[in-house]
């Protein structure tokens, strides 16, 4: 974590050992919550190791992934955090995972010592608002094959740890369809 903070050229050593030791280590199980719909999100989480899936249910009921976070990203229900509200997101640990956690509270607080911070934090929520309409312009725009070959590229030792079911809802085909997409591609 600290090399992630060192490489935005915004906070002076001192205050990276500041939040580095603000962080509370965290420890999840494969198929435990981060967050669940309907809860408020206090915190933000580095993820040291494992990776997590986002989903939220449709008007029918059913799961749709339509996220993954990997390591060395943070993740909260981001607008759960900034408005204290209950998210309507669930983000579940696909394998056991560490994290580093960090409150709201603590987070004010830094953000009231020094400008550095305000900066920092602008600067991932700019970040996070670039991902995020990423990942629409993707979900609108892209085919599931772009989609499949992107995870595959930059994540693919993580694909197959990934259940086919989540990975057809992130793509949106049904399992059948993406059991002809991982054989096409494969050859």
């Amino acid at each position: 974590m600290k090399q992630f903070l060192e490489s935005f050229n915004i906070l002076t050593k001192e205050e990276i050992e500041l939040f580095c030791d603000s962080v509370i280590p965290k420890y999840l199980k494969r198929g435990d919550f981060y967050i669940k719909e309907g809860k408020t999100c206090k915190e933000v989480a580095f993820v040291v190791s494992g990776f997590f899936r986002s989903f939220y249910y449709s008007s029918a009921g059913e799961e749709v992934t339509y996220c993954f976070t990997f390591e060395n990203s943070f993740i909260t229900a981001y607008s759960s955090f900034i408005s204290q509200t209950p998210t309507q997101e669930n983000i579940q640990a696909l394998i056991d995972i560490e994290l580093l956690t960090i409150s709201r509270q603590v987070i004010e607080k830094l953000e009231n010592s020094s400008s550095n911070w305000l900066r920092l934090f602008k600067h991932l929520s700019e970040q996070e608002y670039i991902k995020l309409e990423k990942r629409v312009f993707v979900l609108q725009k892209e085919t599931a094959e772009k989609k499949y070959a992107d995870l595959l590229r930059n994540h693919a030792d993580y694909l197959n740890l990934i259940p086919l079911n989540y990975l057809a809802s992130y793509l949106g085909i049904t399992q059948r369809h993406l059991s002809r997409l991982r054989k096409s591609m494969s050859n």
